[in-house]
């Protein structure tokens, strides 16, 4: 499934998390005001790059059915799988896009939106909008019993926050207090296969442009990593401008060369030096 986000890996290190359980998988659910009454199959084709236009060519009609604020965030065709993989029934073949799948949206709340020629369209919905979308099928080519076809997401940030404060990824808030998608702005503990839980990671920006900034009081990052050390106590730049971004009591600040950023917070200011290109722990 191709991510509308080139995510790096610490940032990405994002648990499967549940919500709900097994039961409530699909809920009887409230129509949406405008519901989707395009074709439950279109065709697909991959692209050989990155971004939102080849994530909606990807992901076929589940693509198109989500009704996002932003930008799509994740999509596609799934993978061909074995006898037995798929399901007796639509839900079976819900319940079979999360075992093949393991996608990080809702466990629960899912909804039939649309049923037509052995396709059937759930939907996860916020504020009557679809914010994740299942095409399941049955029997189609390298794909026995009921399955997901195609499937799309909006970014996390349009997901309820009781969702995705059981994922890893930390989503910044504007100055208005409004939800940024982390296509945009995110950040996260490291990884604990690299035994960096001690440091934090900022991503900021999109696809080429992304910078990943380092937050490392107790030294567990390799300095040959950073492009400056990581200091708990500055002055704030003179030239440094307040971005409205927030998560908690931390504010992004930058200077116009974003080569460093300085989160301010009740104690102080911090310098988050500027990652490498190509880090990374064995």
């Amino acid at each position: 499934m191709r991510r509308g986000l080139v995510v790096v890996a610490v940032l990405a290190a994002t648990a499967v998390a549940g919500c709900g359980t097994e039961e409530d998988l699909v809920v009887a659910g409230t129509a949406p005001a405008a519901p989707y009454d395009g074709p439950l199959y279109v065709p697909v084709r991959s692209l050989d790059e990155d971004g939102p236009r080849a994530t909606r060519i990807e992901s076929g009609a589940a693509g198109r059915a989500l009704e996002c604020d932003g930008e799509i965030y994740s999509g596609g065709r799934s993978e061909p799988w074995s006898e037995g993989d798929g399901g007796s029934t639509p839900e079976d073949g819900l319940g079979a896009y999360f075992e093949i799948e393991q996608p990080d949206v809702p466990r629960s709340g899912y909804r039939v939106e649309r049923e037509e020629n052995g396709r059937v369209l759930f939907s996860y919905d916020v504020d009557g909008r679809t914010k994740v979308a299942v095409v399941v099928a049955e029997d189609r080519k390298d794909r026995p019993g009921w399955g997901p076809e195609t499937s799309a997401s909006c970014d996390p940030a349009e997901l309820p926050e009781s969702f995705t404060a059981t994922m890893e990824y930390e989503i910044w808030t504007d100055e208005a207090g409004h939800r940024v998608p982390i296509t945009e702005i995110s950040s996260s503990a490291g990884s604990a296969h690299c035994d960096w839980q001690q440091a934090h990671f900022l991503g900021l920006g999109v696809y080429r442009d992304r910078k990943l900034y380092a937050r490392d009081p107790d030294g567990v990052l390799d300095p040959g990593m950073l492009n400056a050390a990581y200091d708990g106590d500055v002055p704030m730049p003179d030239d440094a401008h307040d971005t409205g971004y927030r998560h908690g009591e931390r504010r992004l600040w930058l200077t116009d060369d974003k080569s460093t950023a300085y989160v301010r917070t009740p104690d102080g200011v911090e310098a988050w030096p500027q990652v490498k290109d190509g880090m990374g722990c064995k």
